[in-house]
């Protein structure tokens, strides 16, 4: 089973060509070490909102873009071998320097619990962020899965829903504070894929007026912690 490094951070929104060149020296010290993929997403329509959302989870200023990101690794062996040598790799010095603040970035490693379709490079992401109670995994499985084909019959090319197993806590962000998490809730880091923002926004509007007048599902966790934007690959190491 594949594993996934989650990451999310702000970039200066002036300073996109730089991350991206970041991004493309990165990726062959996470290559060279058994990565499978890494995908850099650059925020295109992410709302503000109420209780939650990637401006606050990442303390963006006013001139910052959130950024959702991750690396495919073939499972968790790998993933956390590779870390544990990265810091010691020599050749880490001519990485150009961090075109952002690195102290607001949080990650944590996921394990896939639900993937529907085809993940392949393309134009739109929607990044979701949220916490579950650990007691109901099977019944968050569950909804994922209904939900999925809704949205591949609007068009979605893959879903990945991914559940947290080793997500550590952070000085000054993390995954947990992102959240809101409470006692007894595990991180969730999950993505949806559509050929373009076109069919996004279309199918946003399509589901709304779908649900019009019907009674909600009971959700498996707190909706109104959850936080999702959309967002458009700048780097994806497939196409690199």
């Amino acid at each position: 089973m594949t594993y996934i490094s989650g990451f999310v951070c702000a970039v200066p929104t002036a300073r996109k060509d730089a991350y991206v060149a970041h991004a493309r020296a990165g990726w062959p010290f996470f290559q060279k070490r058994g990565a499978l993929r890494m995908v850099e997403c650059w925020g295109e329509d992410v709302p503000h909102g109420k209780q939650t959302d990637f401006y606050r989870a990442t303390q963006a200023r006013e001139d910052e873009t959130p950024l959702f990101s991750w690396v495919e690794w073939p499972d968790k062996a790998t993933c956390d071998a590779a870390w544990s040598t990265m810091d010691g790799d020599s050749g880490q010095q001519d990485m150009p320097e961090m075109p952002f603040d690195g102290t607001r970035m949080f990650w944590g490693g996921f394990t896939p619990i639900v993937e529907e379709g085809e993940s392949r490079p393309g134009k739109y992401v929607q990044g979701f962020v949220l916490a579950a109670p650990a007691d109901k995994k099977q019944a968050y499985i569950d909804l994922a899965n209904s939900a999925a084909d809704m949205f591949q019959r609007y068009g979605a090319t893959y879903q990945a829903e991914c559940w947290g197993e080793d997500v550590p806590h952070g000085k000054q962000t993390d995954f947990y504070r992102a959240a809101d998490a409470r006692d007894g809730e595990v991180p969730v880091f999950a993505w949806i894929e559509w050929p373009d923002r076109a069919t996004c926004d279309q199918a946003g509007r399509k589901m709304e007026a779908e649900m019009n007048g019907q009674d909600m599902p009971e959700m498996p966790f707190d909706g109104m912690r959850m936080f999702w934007g959309g967002f458009t690959p700048i780097f994806d190491s497939k196409t690199a």
